[in-house]
């Protein structure tokens, strides 16, 4: 059986992965979007802080401080092309103890060496004024109001649906067991077959290292390292406006509190070194911990409104940068040409994102292989949300498609309507992960108690499936399950 051929082949469809998608499909290429997992944004993309960093605390001089502070540039007029919730809220950095302001000086002083635009130092009572609910503890702050918030899953959506939009193919359910060079480049194996490809973006997050490892003799090794945190109602949304930082430690940006662009509060995370990328579990230490930090930060938080606790991995790189680009030898020279790494994606990644994509498709431009359409679209329009709308707007809409009258998610208001369009949409959800990541089914107070089943039949007359048939992510993990011989209730 002939081998399927492609230009550029993207391993991982995470934000990253997304982000070159989009940027590559600028480009005359047959592109394809590998993703093991059923859905987009299924790692650690879609368990994270949500924050767009500032750029003050990757070392100057990194891939990581560059990548951060242009994303951070880009991402204000990609929020807008690409219709996804941004907010430029502003970061505090928290320092507790007068002998430790000189390391808000270093803060500062990396911050502008990087490029970051208007950072200043601030005393505790300064702090206070803006942000009333801070300890009396806080001795001063680096206040950095470049720094925003973002909803990662719609992100990671936008970029794919944007690049889908523009002829990138996706396919999921699909891992990659093996990658061997080529004189005319690539052949992936995969559980579902071989590839051959002319390029490949190496984007796997947690399992980058490995996918690395099969082509290039400099190797990489990859610690995941768990984040835990703590998701609170949005009765108590409003109780910090800022993104609250603690001073850094060598594990990372520490514990934070911070609002969400959705109106929740959320606390974290910690970081614990694990042994498996698919340890994601939740523990009593660490929620402990998280709660403990983050209510020395703001004292009057309150955890009898945590409505869900989650766990995502960083793909920590021993280097501690991101990798990017092609591979090289010791002297300079390209080891495995064709080759481009976005390897070791840890925090900013989020933030570092759209500036990683840029600078892939500038390494991919330069090896003088493909030419830019003419016709590339560079704008996308989200689902839209009713209750976003006025009463005249929301019933006009709903004579028009009665389905947006039908509130499926009382908690989070979600409609039928809204459900259907994120099924139906390129690269539309499958699961019910992939619908609570669209449109936030699910995500409210009661944490999908009383929406699951109406939505689990949506999804399966959406996809022509049973309802037993549909899963919470990826296959294994259905809702339903029918005993073996029972009859149904029509008896048939």
């Amino acid at each position: 059986m002939e081998k399927e051929q492609y230009d550029i082949i993207i391993i991982g469809a995470g934000v990253v992965g997304c982000a070159a998608a989009r940027e590559l499909s600028r480009l005359d290429a047959r592109i394809l979007v590998l993703e093991k997992e059923e859905d987009v944004c299924s790692g650690t993309s879609k368990a994270n802080s949500a924050i767009i960093h500032a750029g003050h605390d990757a070392a100057s001089g990194s891939r990581k401080a560059a990548m951060n502070v242009r994303g951070s540039v880009l991402m204000e007029s990609l929020s807008e092309e690409l219709d996804i919730p941004y907010k430029k809220n502003g970061a505090f950095v928290i320092c507790f103890e007068e002998e430790n302001m000189p390391k808000l000086r270093e803060l500062l002083e990396r911050g502008q060496k990087n490029g970051v635009k208007g950072l200043r130092i601030i005393s505790g009572e300064e702090a206070r004024r803006m942000e009333p609910c801070l300890s009396e503890e806080v001795a001063g702050a680096l206040y950095a109001p470049s720094s925003a918030i973002c909803d990662p899953f719609l992100m990671t959506v936008a970029f794919a649906e944007n690049a889908a939009l523009n002829g990138a193919e996706f396919r999921f359910l699909t891992e990659v067991t093996s990658v061997r060079k080529t004189e005319s480049g690539f052949t992936l194996e995969t559980n579902r077959g071989a590839l051959d490809a002319k390029m490949i973006v190496n984007a796997a997050g947690l399992y980058s290292d490995r996918i690395h490892n099969m082509v290039s003799n400099r190797k990489l090794h990859i610690t995941p390292r768990r984040g835990e945190y703590q998701l609170l109602d949005q009765e108590v949304g409003g109780l910090v406006s800022h993104t609250i930082f603690q001073l850094p430690t060598e594990k990372g940006k520490g514990t934070l509190v911070t609002p969400t662009v959705h109106g929740n509060l959320m606390v974290g995370p910690n970081a614990i070194a694990v042994d498996t990328p698919e340890n994601t579990d939740s523990s009593s230490e660490g929620i402990s911990y998280v709660q403990s930090q983050g209510k020395r930060s703001v004292p009057a938080l309150d955890f009898r409104y945590v409505i869900t606790a989650f766990a995502g991995n960083r793909s920590t790189e021993d280097g501690r940068d991101f990798i990017l680009g092609q591979p090289r030898r010791e002297d300079g020279t390209i080891e495995v040409p064709g080759f481009f790494d976005a390897a070791g994606i840890e925090s900013p990644g989020l933030s570092g994102a759209p500036a990683i994509a840029e600078y892939l498709l500038k390494e991919v431009e330069e090896t003088g292989c493909f030419s830019r359409k003419q016709d590339f679209r560079p704008r996308r329009k989200g689902i839209l949300c009713p209750k976003n709308l006025s009463l005249e707007e929301r019933n006009a809409l709903i004579q028009r498609d009665p389905a947006y009258g039908r509130v499926v998610c009382r908690c989070e208001e979600v409609t039928e309507g809204e459900i259907i369009d994120a099924i139906r949409r390129p690269v539309g959800a499958v699961s019910m992960d992939g619908v609570k990541r669209r449109v936030r089914q699910g995500m409210g107070r009661c944490q999908a108690g009383f929406c699951t089943p109406r939505t689990l039949e949506i999804l399966a007359r959406e996809l022509d499936c049973s309802m037993e048939e549909i899963c919470k992510n990826r296959p294994g993990s259905e809702l339903l399950i029918r005993e073996a011989g029972r009859e149904d209730s029509h008896g048939e």
